[in-house]
């Protein structure tokens, strides 16, 4: 651009809290898995720390179910 590069420090269309409602969500649906600490939850990145791998994908699994209850999902290729 002539005047320079152009970066908004506010999100358009009335967006400025999304960031915070999304968290909000996330820590709602998986309050008591957060409440075992076991699962941390920042915005859109959830991290899974058990003892067993069997506990593990038991937690993975049951996460994975409430988010597609709530019509979110979680695209493979970003997991580890």
């Amino acid at each position: 651009m002539p005047e320079g590069s152009f970066e908004p420090t506010i999100m358009f269309f009335g967006l400025t809290n999304s960031p915070a409602t999304f968290q909000a969500m996330m820590n709602e649906l998986l309050r008591d898995l957060i409440n075992t600490g076991k699962v941390v939850v920042f915005i859109d990145d959830v991290i899974v720390a058990t003892e067993t791998e069997e506990g593990h994908d038991e937690l993975v699994m049951e996460m994975v179910k409430r988010l597609e209850e709530n019509d979110l999902y979680v695209k493979l290729e970003k997991c580890k």
